[in-house]
């Protein structure tokens, strides 16, 4: 079966454990369709790298993760020749140093290319690589293919995979990888969303905990002077921290406990106890 017509058949609808705005899943599905890679960017805690993983869950794929670095370069997720391996097996007599086929190691591109099923592919915080890196994965990305010179073997896709590419927007990418991109931007969830995924990870929390909590925690998120917002993920966890400590509900929005939890710097600490009213 083709992959465009398999897109067709498995829309995604979310998930049990990933809540999901209407105009995120819209972008989801049109980007299958139209085989084209999904661009999520939005601060982080947002849920972008989650997406990928509920995608994978809900379509019943195989989920192949490229982390991106600072270092990266495109050809990493090619592929990587070992010559030091080969050179080194050649001096101490290592059996097949003339079979370069095995010291050749595909990348995570690469292994999206050659499984035998169609899988989702997350290229994750692209933004925290040079300024290049997006342009030289176009042909690849576009042509689903690449070329190995040492072997002279080409490496085609057996099928395309769904590709998720996630930033951070620390950095502007370039509009000629945009272009070939399926573009959505992920707002920081209302309280409104917030509740739902928070229920999702406490089903049972109790209505009068989620609302101190909803209302101490954007409380903390609308002060200008601090600088690392507490996300999501600070979000469940201070719960559980709250749940397992036994804290007072009636006093949260007003002593905020384990605040170590929400705000990770000293300064956004020092700045929330002067200013907490």
């Amino acid at each position: 079966m083709h992959d465009r017509e398999e897109a067709r058949m498995k829309e995604f609808r979310g998930s049990q454990n990933y809540v999901a705005s209407e105009e995120l899943l819209r972008a989801a599905n049109i980007a299958m369709v139209l085989e084209k890679p999904l661009l999520i960017k939005g601060e982080p805690g947002t849920g972008k790298t989650m997406l990928a993983e509920a995608i994978s869950q809900a379509l019943g794929k195989k989920l192949i993760i490229w982390n991106i670095k600072s270092t990266t370069k495109a050809q990493d997720g090619l592929y990587v020749y070992d010559v030091v391996q080969r050179l080194y097996d050649s001096q101490f007599g290592g059996q097949g140093v003339d079979d370069i086929e095995k010291y050749v190691k595909l990348g995570k591109l690469g292994e999206a290319f050659t499984d035998d099923e169609q899988v989702i592919l997350l290229i994750d915080e692209i933004d925290k690589a040079d300024l290049e890196f997006p342009n030289d994965l176009l042909w690849e990305l576009d042509r689903m293919e690449f070329h190995i010179p040492e072997t002279g073997r080409t490496v085609k896709a057996k099928h395309r995979p769904v590709v998720i590419i996630t930033s951070n927007a620390e950095k502007e990418l370039p509009d000629a990888f945009l272009r070939r991109c399926v573009f959505h931007y992920i707002e920081f969830p209302d309280k409104e969303l917030m509740a739902d995924i928070v229920r999702v990870h406490y089903p049972d929390i109790s209505e009068r905990l989620l609302t101190q909590v909803l209302e101490a925690f954007y409380k903390i998120r609308n002060l200008p002077q601090i600088k690392k917002k507490p996300s999501t993920s600070e979000i469940i966890d201070w719960i559980q921290a709250l749940q397992h400590g036994g804290a007072d509900v009636g006093r949260i929005v007003k002593e905020v406990p384990y605040l170590g939890v929400l705000l990770k710097k000293n300064e956004d600490i020092d700045t929330l106890r002067r200013q907490w009213r």
